[in-house]
């Protein structure tokens, strides 16, 4: 009886939304994979071959992600003007070579400026994964459907830290090789089963160009509602960052946590995520958004901040866990509100923009840790990520009041009028 219904929910579920959701659905899990193969172990990648300090790491990831910003903002104007899938399969193609050439070089310098190159071919594609979300789904419905998605994104991370731990014992280079051949089957993939979603001009609209499509951009930074919560989800990333970029360093150097155990705790937390996070979503859609980001983060504060004072593994995994539940409040409620903010014809580039949210404070911020990390106290840097973790709570608590402010602005005059 339990399985039955189980059964039927799911069913229900999958006929609330169109059939080429689900292919995106479908697609993006099995491109994450190899992402999730890779990434995690991309630190101790770099200051295991090359022998350097994460003061360097934090250099290279800085300028991997100011290229990533750069290729994110191209990919973001031609899904605008072109079209969501010949820019994905672009992306896929390009990248999947360059990923190959990284695990290839033997020089530190050579691979610094690779990674210039290969953030740019990584992050092409990224704006219109998002926007054919926004394409596909009326506004109702994008909320659930970024959870959905962030379902299918983790339940590739459950499966690629554990074996890319299990590979990175025996060879690096297989990461790199792993990730590539996932990202070739991706192209095909995409190439036979996902139809272009880009939404149909509107007759009488002029005709864009490419230079009008970049020119673009200035209309998006001058909505300076959508660059003040821009803004306060950047705190809120030099904060979450800290996860897929020193955390694996950290407990392996102050307390010997070997690759494996690292890859445990990223399973733990997208094993959560698989199981809980479109029963969550469901039910937190009926409150406010920013205060809902500003819990979601506040539970950040709290995750983070611990792994400055515990020293055990169980108490590593319950950091883990309060972590992933402010997680799965945050990612699909921004993801949504960056659409809403977003006209129809500009959703690349407004999703594009919000890449700054993310690429800056991993341009930043694990050179800035790396500070700390390499310093005498390294455990600060667990107290510093909380302290701006708090920051940025306040600042969303202040969007929900601008916002209902707003909104009794836009009520009175009708109200007057009845």
């Amino acid at each position: 009886m339990f399985f039955q219904k189980q059964t039927q929910k799911i069913l229900k579920t999958y006929n609330e939304y169109p059939r080429i959701f689900w292919v995106v659905i479908a697609i993006t899990f099995i491109d994450r994979i190899g992402g999730a193969l890779l990434f995690p172990f991309f630190a101790l990648y770099i200051t295991s071959k090359f022998s350097v300090g994460m003061t360097d790491v934090g250099v290279l990831f800085a300028a991997f992600s100011i290229s990533s910003f750069a290729g994110s903002a191209i990919g973001g104007a031609l899904a605008d003007r072109f079209g969501r899938k010949g820019i994905i399969i672009f992306g896929l193609i390009a990248s999947s070579f360059s990923t190959v050439a990284m695990g290839l070089i033997n020089s530190f310098q050579a691979f610094f400026f690779l990674a210039l190159f290969v953030g740019i071919l990584t992050d092409v594609a990224g704006p219109a994964h998002q926007a054919m979300i926004a394409d596909i789904l009326p506004e109702e419905k994008r909320t659930d459907g970024y959870g959905i998605l962030r379902v299918a994104f983790n339940l590739s991370v459950v499966i690629g830290p554990a074996i890319g731990g299990f590979l990175a014992a025996r060879s690096y280079l297989l990461l790199f090789l792993s990730d590539a051949a996932i990202s070739l089957l991706t192209v095909i993939l995409i190439a036979i089963f996902l139809p272009e979603t880009k939404p149909q001009a509107h007759p009488d609209a002029p005709k864009q160009t490419v230079a009008s499509s970049f020119a673009g951009y200035g209309q998006v930074f001058r909505n300076a509602a959508f660059m003040l919560f821009l803004g306060a989800v950047m705190l809120q990333v030099f904060t979450y960052m800290n996860m897929n970029t020193t955390l694996g360093v950290f407990l392996r150097n102050e307390y010997g946590t070997l690759e494996s155990g690292y890859g445990l705790l990223l399973s733990i937390n997208a094993a959560m995520v698989v199981l809980m996070q479109f029963p969550i979503t469901r039910r937190i859609k009926k409150y406010p958004p920013m205060l809902l980001m500003a819990f979601g983060t506040f539970l950040y504060v709290i995750g983070f901040s611990m792994y400055g004072y515990v020293a055990t593994y169980t108490m590593f995994v319950v950091a883990m866990v309060i972590i992933t539940i402010g997680e799965m409040i945050v990612s699909p409620v921004a993801q949504a509100l960056v659409a809403t903010f977003a006209p129809e014809d500009m959703r690349g580039r407004y999703m594009a923009v919000s890449g700054v949210s993310w690429g800056l404070p991993f341009a930043v911020g694990p050179y800035l840790a790396g500070l700390i990390m390499d310093g005498p106290q390294p455990h600060l840097l667990w107290y510093a990520a909380g302290f701006i973790g708090l920051l940025s709570t306040f600042a969303f608590l202040a969007l929900h009041r601008i916002r209902r402010k707003e909104e009794n602005i836009e009520i009175l005059p009708e109200t007057l009028a009845l």
